[in-house]
């Protein structure tokens, strides 16, 4: 092994080494490619995957038809703005298996949504769509700086989640010794981070607080730890919270990104050398951002909702699947090829209307962050009074407050809602780990509107 490669096998080195390119033999093909082999690349592989989808899935095939499209009317990438989005409806009008496109006997694996604001979304995965599954989560662990050899702790969900089965065979795949942990048993999971000293720690943002909160309450110092990463995933995060995260624990705090519908963890993933946004792997994902009331795809660097198709599943191609969630695309920094997506803090549907005032959750985090007092993991209530909405923020405590911080932070948090986001809102401080959550994820929004 030579030095240079020896320098970068560490997380701290790749850290110091901020804006270096990773050594040759630490890349895959896909991460060598110029920019233009790489469109030439997507081209080809665009028309194959719609013509997949045309041939084989009668919703595609339908609303082709009636778009007055089909697979042999895109012969650039700029013609994909002509075919017809994907929804989460689609996905649910057809469950569950009516958007898959090989016979049930090639399908190797399920996965699904949770359910919780409707009827579960249905992934179906092949074989090849496991292993390129898993080479895009080992790429996305080597570009957060985890390398063969690495203890990778997983405290993703295991299940019909993907986040927990994603991780772990791409971290197998990376080289990695997995340590799979899943959700839950907080005080069990310190004490085998402990033990088994981990150098990764694949989790959600929230649930990684809930582990710092308890290593504090134990008495160990989060820093003393031999986690040198964290990879974060599966729900929105603002830079507060990366901040919070890398003080409390001094490792480097980094974004990965994916959806089940698209194909799970490792769409995009944070570069540790420049935290500087997500690199969208574009070889197999190719994204657009898009006006969220009119479809119009905007140019890059304006603000949208992210589309993606997918360019190489086999059992569940999707064409311009509308995520819902809103960002920019911006040029390629740490992997030149691959354009980046800004962290992702907010959704079309996460927006609330409040009295005529947009407001998003990452908003209210943005404040929580900073206030003295109490733990950063929240929840927004929205209820009707007298014919109006009205929301509630409860914020969990920290351990040990006092009656009279925690008072002092209620009326800090709600002063700057009312002087930051311009609304009112009452503010409720509860116990910790009091707040409804799910699979490691906090549900940020609780809507009581509709009930008595």
């Amino acid at each position: 092994m030579t030095s240079e490669t020896t320098a970068a096998t560490t997380p701290a080195a790749a850290g110091q080494r901020r804006g270096e390119p990773l050594p040759h033999g630490l890349l895959d093909d896909g991460e060598r490619l110029a920019r233009e082999e790489l469109r030439e690349l997507q081209v080809d592989r665009l028309r194959r995957s719609l013509r997949h989808a045309y041939d084989n899935v009668e919703t595609y095939r339908k609303k082709f038809d009636e778009a007055g499209v089909g697979p042999d009317d895109c012969r650039t990438l700029a013609d994909l703005s002509r075919f017809p989005f994907t929804t989460k409806a689609d996905l649910r009008d057809t469950y569950p298996f009516g958007m898959f496109a090989v016979p049930m006997d090639q399908v190797r694996r399920v996965h699904a949504s949770s359910g919780t604001t409707g009827r579960p979304t249905v992934v179906g995965y092949t074989e090849n769509d496991l292993s390129m599954w898993a080479d895009l989560v080992a790429r996305s662990i080597r570009a957060a700086g985890g390398r063969p050899g690495h203890k990778v702790h997983i405290s993703y969900g295991y299940g019909l989640f993907t986040g927990g089965l994603g991780a772990h065979y791409g971290a197998e795949r990376a080289g990695c010794t997995v340590i799979p942990a899943s959700g839950g048993m907080t005080a069990r999971q310190v004490q085998i981070i402990q033990d088994f000293r981990p150098e990764i720690i694949m989790v959600t943002p929230s649930y990684m607080l809930t582990l710092l909160d308890e290593f504090e309450r134990q008495g160990v110092d989060p820093r003393s730890t031999s986690l040198q990463v964290g990879i974060f995933g599966a729900e929105p995060w603002t830079e507060e919270m990366r901040r919070e995260i890398e003080e409390r624990t001094d490792i480097h705090a980094v974004d990965i990104y994916g959806l089940s519908e698209v194909i799970g963890p490792g769409v995009a993933q944070e570069c540790v050398e420049t935290k500087d946004g997500l690199h969208v792997w574009e070889d197999h994902f190719y994204p657009e951002v898009v006006d969220p009331l009119t479809g119009e795809v905007l140019p890059d660097g304006e603000e949208g909702e992210l589309v993606f198709t997918s360019l190489t599943k086999e059992a569940l191609p999707v064409v311009r699947y509308r995520t819902r969630d809103l960002t920019r695309l911006l040029p390629g920094t740490a992997r030149p090829a691959f354009r980046r997506i800004e962290k992702i803090t907010g959704r079309c549907d996460d927006m609330i209307i409040l009295r005529g005032v947009n407001v998003f959750p990452s908003q209210i985090e943005e404040i929580v962050l900073r206030t003295p007092g109490v733990a950063p993991h929240f929840q927004i209530e929205l209820s009707r009074r007298e014919r109006m909405d009205h929301m509630t923020v409860r914020v969990e405590t920290r351990p040990g407050t006092p009656a009279g911080l925690r008072e002092a932070a209620a009326r800090a948090i709600a002063k700057d809602v009312k002087d930051g986001v311009g609304v009112t809102v009452d503010v409720s401080i509860v116990e910790p780990e009091t707040l409804e959550r799910s699979l490691g994820k906090l549900r940020r929004v609780k809507d009581l509107r509709g009930k008595r």
